[in-house]
Order: C-alpha cells, then structure tokens, then sequence
C-alpha cells in the first residue's frame, strides 16, 4: 500500500460533521499520511484550525476563495494578515478566480486574489490556486505579482488547463494538482495532458467532499479514495503507483514544508 499525501481536502466541510472519525480513519487505513485544507472564508478558518489540531499530520491554510466574495468584507484581508502572522498555516488559500460563476464581479475577485498574492510574497508562503475558466488571467495576475519564493510559489489546484498554459505556470514557479476527474474514462483532454507534464510539477488531490472519482460517482468523495486518483495518473504515465505516490508526496512536502510525524 502507498503512502499519499492528499494535497487538497476541505476536511472541515459541514458534510464531514457526522462521521469525520471514521473519515480519518479509511483515509489512514487507505495509506493516506497528511493531508492539507485550505480554508474558503474567514469564517472558516476557525473550524479548519480545530480539525488540525484534532488531527495528526491535517494541516491547515486560511485564504478567501473567489467563489464567496459575497461573503468576504475588506477587513478580512486584514485579518487574514494576522492570521498568517499566527504562523499555523503551511499555504495561503483558497483563492484565485473563477470564470464560470456569474454573480461574483470579476474586479473584486481580483482584488481579492492580487491581495492574497502580496501576503504570499509578504510571508513567503505558497497560495493554493483555484482557476475555473479562468486561466489565463490567472497567469496574468502571477506573472505581474511575481511571487520567488524558494520552495515553490504555490499550486493552480484541480488543474484543467492546457498544456501550454501549464507550462507557463510551471515557468512561473506553480506546481498543478490533479483530483477525481482524472479517473474518468472520458477525460481525454486531461488525460493526454497528464501523459506530458514533468513530473517536478505534478500532486495529487482529492478537494473531498467535491470531485469524486469514476467509480464513486454522485456520492461524497473522500481522502481514501485519492487511491484512484493514483492509479489512473501511474497508468497514464506507465508508472508503478508507488512512483507517483513518492514523486507527488516529495513535491508537497516541499511546497509546503510539511513535517510529517
């Protein structure tokens, strides 16, 4: 059995509530080692710390996601630099842009992600990316923030993008992330763009309770079934699973400087 580092969980979701024990637990028995959640509003950030806490080797990140500008004030940011300062957080995120939700202005998204852009600088620390229809003014925005920092500037999450564009981001110090989708028959697209990447640039994924794999289709996903996930990218690119699982679990470790017990 590997072991695996599921790079993005949001293992504070409500839906977890009820049994997130016994959650844990197939993830660990799945050979699940760590796992990292990012927060997606301030009001968040307090129930993504308390799972870290309760929780070996769960680490936690704090960011405003695009997809709830309705909920996000100005001040957050503000406190979002104090939270950072708290020095708990292995990444800045979830933030970024999102194209395809229609009710959220592009310009406070903006705002909003260029902000946590300049805490990554400010802190040194990566931002967790998320980029629906939305990836070259994602590239955009990195190039004219221009993050250095020495392990890596973050991570364009669940990445769908392609190949030339994730070759720009890969130039830009980003890493790209793959989840359920992967695992689909008919993700041909994905698929070949997978075949291609080096692999420095590559993790794995599951941002349960979302994106369940092919063979859990329309139900809940979870960190266990980051298993099939592995699968499918190590048969993709004709690679034991345990390859993928040490080249995806060295790449997190390093964007994120986890210190795994």
């Amino acid at each position: 059995m590997q072991s695996i580092i599921d790079t993005h969980i949001h293992f504070d979701d409500n839906r977890f509530d009820h049994d997130r024990d016994a959650v844990y637990q197939r993830a660990i028995d799945s050979g699940v080692v760590a796992m990292v959640v990012p927060a997606v509003t301030r009001a968040r950030w307090t129930q993504v710390d308390s799972v870290s806490k309760a929780y070996k080797n769960v680490f936690a990140t704090a960011g405003l996601h695009p997809a709830f500008c309705d909920y996000h004030q100005p001040e957050d940011l503000i406190k979002l630099e104090a939270k950072l300062n708290e020095g708990n957080c292995v990444a800045i995120g979830e933030c970024g842009l999102d194209g395809f939700i229609k009710n959220t202005p592009p310009a406070l998204q903006k705002t909003y992600f260029s902000a946590q852009l300049e805490l990554g600088k400010q802190f040194e620390l990566p931002v967790i990316i998320h980029a629906r229809n939305a990836i070259e003014e994602v590239i955009l925005l990195l190039r004219h923030h221009a993050l250095s920092n020495k392990n890596g500037n973050g991570v364009i999450h669940s990445y769908n993008g392609s190949l030339q564009q994730a070759h720009r981001l890969i130039d830009l110090g980003y890493k790209l992330s793959f989840g359920g989708p992967v695992s689909y028959d008919g993700s041909h697209k994905l698929h070949e763009l997978v075949k291609k990447l080096p692999f420095e640039s590559i993790m794995l994924e599951t941002d349960a309770p979302d994106q369940p794999t092919m063979n859990n289709r329309g139900n809940r996903n979870e960190p266990a079934f980051i298993n099939s996930v592995l699968k499918a990218i190590a048969t993709l690119r004709n690679k034991h699973p345990q390859d993928i699982a040490e080249l995806s679990n060295n790449n997190a470790q390093q964007l994120f400087n986890l210190q795994i017990d």
